[in-house]
């Protein structure tokens, strides 16, 4: 379906690219599931994370893991609202996902109906639809705060938009780039986003906590400056 869709040219990258068949090797389940208590795909994906990224706190792991699924939700839904005016439904039990597989093939969307370019239907479809319960399930799953896990839901908006505006630009859409700056502002406007992210450049107020990730370094938007100590340089590796 337009700008996302499977094999779609005009996409602005993979994560605004939006399957509508699932790849042959994936196990996609519904995001309803996972938000209604089946926890095993999330655990799996943030342990994954976490021993990929070679950390020893398992909430750095959850934090980069929801980070990843939240850019990806925000990014399937803004690219299509702000090229085409309209973006996919995203009910959570038509939209699949695979946490072992990387964008594009993570989503798989299963349904047919579209919801017009607006900031509460964007805040329904996406927010309210999907971060809201998420958050719940990663905090079922473990230690990460409600303050962190909007700070990267506020993060993720922004970077969508960033991305979205080069590509805009760059290929003469302008009046894109000015519907979503519209739209993600409409949708910072609200008590669980307001003030994650802040000045022209939108650099979030709180920290993902991938500065603590052996050589990791600092995001683009990082709140800090410069990376604080962690108190782990001098521990072994975890085994």
């Amino acid at each position: 379906m337009g700008l996302g869709a499977s094999g779609d040219s005009g996409s602005p990258g993979g994560f605004f690219v939006l399957r509508t068949t699932a790849p042959a090797t994936g196990a996609h389940r519904p995001l309803a599931r996972l938000y209604a208590g089946e926890g095993g795909p999330l655990t799996a994906r943030v342990d994954h994370v976490t021993a990929r990224l070679g950390v020893p706190e398992r909430r750095v792991g959850a934090s980069v893991a929801h980070l990843g699924l939240a850019a990806r939700l925000w990014s399937v839904a803004l690219g299509p609202a702000a090229l085409h005016g309209r973006f996919p439904a995203l009910d959570p039990a038509e939209l699949s996902w695979d946490g072992a597989l990387t964008s594009p093939d993570d989503l798989c969307w299963e349904g047919s109906a579209t919801r017009p370019a607006t900031v509460a239907e964007l805040r329904a479809a996406v927010q309210e639809a999907h971060l809201v319960p998420l958050h719940e399930a990663l905090r079922r799953d473990g230690n990460v705060s409600p303050r962190l896990l909007w700070g990267n839901a506020g993060s993720a908006l922004a970077g969508a938009l960033r991305e979205l505006t080069r590509w805009a630009r760059a290929h003469g859409r302008p009046e894109a780039a000015e519907r979503a700056a519209v739209l993600v502002s409409g949708l910072l406007d609200h008590p669980d986003l307001a003030g994650t992210v802040r000045g022209p450049r939108l650099r979030r107020t709180s920290c993902c906590l991938y500065y603590r990730v052996p050589g990791g370094g600092l995001c683009g938007d990082c709140v800090f400056d410069h990376a604080p100590r962690t108190g782990l340089e001098a521990r072994p590796p975890a085994p």
